[in-house]
């Protein structure tokens, strides 16, 4: 979408994605950012924070950037410390940081791939926003990054769907807890071709089944899932709390 048919729903606004120097998590930054919000990016690794800032920078984007690996307790204090330091507030968390350490069958998955899976897709979206919590404004909005693998888990994501499973009642249950002021919901992307997913995505045969598959015939792009994001990060969205959008072309998630 062109910068110039873009809103300003984020004016004055302070938004922190995890996971966003590349891929979906860029995506949002950069949506966000383009809408008004000063941006906190962050990523495992220095040089592709100061990539993405530099990108970001030049599209006249207010945006820091800082490392975080969100399984590491004080890169997490860190990120929050360091948006407080610098902004004073917390209005948005995006939390998209994922892993799929295995692609093995449940029953075969190694305890060490399990406690990751766990860890990064769950745990650490909790213990980030425990620490971000006392910082949040009155209005202010999280939203989580699921899967359209959360409803029905594939065979060689299962275990990665589970956890975007558990997402869906932290959805949920946070709702509930953080209601009034605060709202949180969950996007549910289908398949994007990003690195993460490259295995499927940089596979012609598969990609093209998985698009014949789709109602809209095409696979989704990480300005869509950015776009279903940014609605439900603003004020448009402000009566909706515990819910989850799935963006996936019409792929089949329920009822």
């Amino acid at each position: 979408m062109e910068n110039s048919k873009i809103g300003r729903r984020f004016e004055g606004k302070v938004a922190i994605i995890t996971a966003s120097t590349q891929g979906i998590g860029y995506s949002i930054a950069q949506r966000l950012g383009v809408e008004g919000a000063s941006v906190v990016i962050s990523s495992r690794r220095q040089r592709n924070v100061d990539e993405a800032v530099k990108k970001l920078k030049e599209q006249g984007i207010e945006v820091m950037g800082l490392v975080c690996h969100v399984s590491n307790a004080q890169q997490r204090k860190n990120l929050i410390d360091q948006t407080i330091q610098k902004y004073g507030k917390i209005d948005v968390v995006v939390s998209n940081a994922a892993a799929n350490p295995s692609v093995d069958a449940i029953l075969q998955t190694k305890e060490t791939s399990l406690d990751k899976l766990w860890e990064i897709n769950v745990k650490t979206s909790i213990l980030l926003l425990q620490e971000a919590s006392t910082h949040l404004t009155k209005g202010s909005s999280i939203v989580f990054i699921s899967s359209i693998s959360a409803f029905e888990p594939p065979a060689g994501l299962a275990m990665y769907g589970v956890t975007k499973t558990a997402l869906l009642g932290l959805t949920k249950a946070l709702a509930t807890e953080l209601a009034p002021h605060t709202r949180v919901n969950c996007v549910a992307p289908g398949f994007v071709p990003t690195h993460f997913a490259e295995y499927i995505t940089s596979n012609p045969a598969m990609r093209k089944d998985l698009e014949g598959k789709t109602p809209l015939k095409r696979l989704g792009t990480t300005e869509d899932m950015a776009a279903a994001t940014a609605f439900l990060a603003s004020d448009e969205a402000s009566y909706i709390t515990g819910e989850t959008i799935v963006v996936a072309g019409g792929a089949p998630s329920r009822l």
